[in-house]
């Protein structure tokens, strides 16, 4: 992926990742748009980075993202980049499961459905460009799960398994496909914010930008800090990090 002259879209761009790589988009002099359900954390973003555009959409609703794709298409011709970010993430005791899953169903709606359905609808588009890039943003959770926050970690699987089964049927198109693969990152999610075991924003987003710039030929980003459970299987050592992985998690809601 080449870091410059592109128009960007961002989903969930207003706050935490989304927003960290939309400013740093923003600052290499790309015409970034944001989108996202949350109207005052987008104006946020944009007046804090003049010449940034946002819209509200609700990526859960499929008529919604169907209309917005069309939408964005029209008003920025030019886009050739599509960063699927937007995702919740919220804990979980399936021993204790409500009649109503209605929290589960709108993890899946948001991180899982959303994304394809936004690909599917500019995937025409895309198509047309160039060179274009769609960037999944799944998780290190996709690999190793954190067992408390099970339909997340299960989304961000199905993503990654979603993304290089488009990367495949895609090859030798213009369309590039990516995943970025991001670790505990210091964010509002799940109020990891100031969890001093998560990854500070401003380094994880450094470190993303100077991969992209020095492996632009990249399919999938993943920083040090994720490396530990991105090839947790691949180096033997899923089950005990697993294991104690979760144990420390648990241990530490108590």
């Amino acid at each position: 992926m080449k870091t410059q002259s592109n128009h960007i879209l961002i989903t969930g761009g207003g706050s935490g990742i989304g927003r960290g790589l939309a400013e740093a988009f923003h600052a290499l002099g790309n015409q970034v748009i944001i989108a996202g359900r949350r109207k005052q954390v987008l104006d946020q973003t944009t007046e804090a980075n003049p010449g940034m555009a946002s819209y509200v959409v609700d990526l859960q609703n499929p008529k919604e993202t169907r209309d917005f794709a069309a939408q964005i298409s029209r008003d920025f011709p030019a886009l050739n980049v599509v960063v699927n970010n937007s995702g919740i993430m919220r804990a979980e005791n399936l021993l204790a499961q409500p009649d109503d899953l209605a929290d589960m169903e709108a993890i899946v709606a948001t991180n899982l459905l959303g994304p394809i359905r936004l690909t599917a609808a500019l995937l025409p588009h895309l198509r047309r460009q160039p060179r274009s890039v769609i960037m999944n943003v799944s998780s290190g959770l996709a690999f190793l799960p954190l067992a408390m926050t099970p339909t997340y970690c299960a989304t961000k699987a199905a993503l990654h398994s979603y993304t290089e089964s488009l990367r495949y049927q895609l090859k030798g198109s213009p369309v590039e496909v990516m995943e970025l693969v991001p670790p505990y990152v210091a964010t509002d999610l799940m109020n990891g914010a100031d969890d001093p075991r998560a990854m500070p924003l401003g380094a994880f987003i450094a470190e993303v930008m100077d991969l992209l710039r020095t492996r632009p030929e990249a399919t999938e980003v993943c920083v040090e800090n994720v490396k530990r459970l991105r090839f947790a299987a691949e180096t033997g050592k899923y089950e005990d990090l697993f294991q104690g992985f979760n144990d420390a998690m648990t241990q530490d809601r108590h």
